[in-house]
């Protein structure tokens, strides 16, 4: 057997995430490697802390990139805030929300199930009464953007309604960062987790989290060790920090080259202005639906509850799921996602995020859509 470089194609990505990745950020991906504990790094590293609260639109002290992809920034949430015994309320319209029930049951805590519709948003009437009848919860965990669907939770309403019953909240906002509004200070999220690959246009393997005070000093005054060494914000906290004039504690191998990446992606979101950022996503969307609608292509998601960079509709009846996407990955070297759980099968995903949601991509996605359809 020979083995040999590899090279791969240059595809238009259009599924759930990966999102395609500017020229600047891959060129920062191949940047000269140096010490994750060198002094111009660390420097590198508080400037990248300062581009993610602004990202967040926080002022969260503990701001910083999990050393691994969304899935674990969701885990650090959970094993440093929840402990065994504890209840914690979990909105399902997806499957996402199932992954965070899954993290819940795991450590031993109690998961109280809000259990809502998928491809609609979570009812914030159904989360009223479940608090009402469990008392004793201590949290509130909901995705913002469930990326199984393309369906848009109302973040801030679900925030206030758990911070009047005590509840600290813990948000998935793996594809919301960047692509529509999030406001982690004004909203009251106390635990968020997102990822580098979404709408932030960054390699996958990384996953931005910020923690409220409150958050913050319920993970200081646990009465359990938090299970996973790794994820144990008490180990990491002093590494993203500040301390003794610029020095820091080393807890492992911080990933250089992708978090220059990130530290990138998040400079062209700051340099495009983040609100300008929605707009674009919204407005790129809005053409995208009105093609697709000239396809006879439904959405799964209400118009007033729908994603605009995750876009998921229904296969027409009678088309070939998977061969349209392998002849729009075949003859046009464009990626569309599958459906998850409940619409494998049944659905398509198509993502606008990021560095993909322009009018090129929009225009190559709907003409190819069209001659597969044909086809």
């Amino acid at each position: 057997m020979t083995h040999s470089s590899f090279n791969p194609p240059r595809r238009t990505l259009m599924g759930p995430g990966p999102s395609d990745i500017s020229p600047q950020v891959l060129a920062a991906l191949s940047k000269p490697t140096i010490g994750h504990l060198d002094p111009l790094f660390i420097g590198m590293m508080d400037e990248l802390k300062s581009l993610m609260q602004y990202a967040f639109q926080t002022k969260n002290e503990i701001t910083l990139a999990v050393s691994a992809p969304g899935s674990a920034g969701m885990e650090t949430c959970f094993v440093n805030l929840v402990e065994p015994g504890e209840t914690v309320i979990v909105c399902i319209n997806g499957v996402f929300g199932m992954r965070m029930k899954e993290n819940v049951e795991r450590l031993g805590a109690t998961a109280v199930v809000v259990d809502g519709e998928w491809g609609r948003a979570v009812d914030p009437v159904q989360l009223e009464t479940c608090l009402k009848a469990h008392p004793e919860a201590k949290f509130v965990a909901f995705v913002h953007a469930e990326t199984s669907t393309g369906a848009l939770s109302d973040a801030k309403t679900l925030c206030a309604i758990a911070k009047q019953h005590d509840c600290l909240t813990i948000v998935d906002a793996v594809t919301s960062l960047g692509g529509v509004e999030l406001r982690v200070d004004d909203w009251q999220i106390d635990a968020i987790y997102s990822g580098s690959q979404k709408c932030l246009s960054c390699v996958p393997g990384l996953s931005p989290v910020s923690f409220s005070p409150a958050a913050v000093a319920k993970i200081k005054s646990r009465k359990t060790k938090v299970q996973s060494w790794f994820l144990d914000q008490t180990l990491v906290m002093d590494y993203w920090a500040d301390n003794a004039g610029g020095k820091r504690s080393y807890h492992h191998t911080a990933p250089v080259n992708s978090l220059y990446a990130l530290h990138e992606s998040l400079l062209n979101l700051y340099n495009e202005g983040l609100e300008n950022a929605w707009k674009r996503h919204a407005e790129q969307h809005k053409v995208l639906a009105a093609g697709l609608a000239e396809l006879g292509i439904k959405f799964i998601v209400p118009e007033s509850e729908r994603l605009p960079q995750l876009n998921a509709v229904y296969i027409p009846e009678g088309v070939d799921d998977v061969k349209v996407r392998n002849y729009l990955l075949n003859e046009f070297n464009l990626e569309i996602g599958a459906g998850l759980g409940a619409f494998a099968g049944k659905a398509w995903r198509i993502g606008l995020m990021g560095y993909s949601a322009k009018s090129e991509n929009v225009l190559l996605c709907l003409a190819a859509l069209k001659q597969a359809l044909k086809q």
